[in-house]
């Protein structure tokens, strides 16, 4: 009988044990969202739709993730996006390209909007690296706008760049991968601004 008691409280405490453990917060994340956009100067008579981006599973779901091998992909516990990258991604080109003020419309290819070219991309990296005594953010993307009316890509984008960690906490890493993100929607919108200058006039 003693033995059954023992072993009940070792059991209890051990239960104890984990639910203390558990009671860690999960931090979230972000990146920054251009604010909303001033009223469309329709550079060019265009409505641009954004279609679908797509990544690996993992940036398909919300814990922030690091690489610390040529092979080995982990990710952080208590340390998540609010959502996944890849939604992220797409959020912030739209709204870029909005503020941008170059085209008539921007919307989700799957709204009620008709549009002309639709703009899709694919997310292959966003994570922390590790390497011996540095840190950095990397993000690859690459983007392709196709031509409804010609059904055909006319322009596309690749971009990849590891952007030093100034620091050693998350907070840090996610503040590399946001310059990072910033840098290349940036690539991307200057982009498709100077397709559409050298392209939209002579378009029949």
């Amino acid at each position: 009988m003693r033995r059954m008691v023992s072993l009940i409280f070792i059991l209890l405490a051990a239960m104890a044990a984990g639910a203390c453990g558990s009671g860690r917060p999960v931090t979230y994340y972000t990146v920054d969202v251009p604010p909303a956009p001033a009223p469309s100067t329709s550079v060019y008579p265009v409505t641009l739709l954004i279609g679908h981006i797509g990544g690996p599973g993992i940036l398909m779901d919300q814990p922030i993730a690091y690489r610390s091998g040529a092979n080995e992909i982990g990710t952080y516990k208590y340390h998540l996006w609010d959502e996944p990258p890849v939604e992220m991604l797409k959020t912030s080109l739209l709204r870029r390209l909005r503020a941008s003020g170059k085209y008539e419309s921007v919307a989700d290819l799957g709204s009620s909007v008709q549009g002309e070219y639709v703009l899709e991309g694919r997310l292959y990296d966003f994570e922390e690296v590790d390497t011996p005594g540095s840190m950095a953010g990397l993000v690859s993307m690459e983007f392709e706008l196709y031509d409804r009316k010609d059904h055909k890509m006319v322009w596309s984008r690749f971009y990849s760049h590891s952007e030093p960690v100034q620091g050693k906490s998350v907070a840090d890493v996610v503040s590399a991968l946001d310059r990072n993100l910033t840098q290349g929607l940036t690539e991307v919108v200057s982009g498709l601004d100077a397709y559409f200058s050298a392209n939209l006039r002579s378009r029949p």
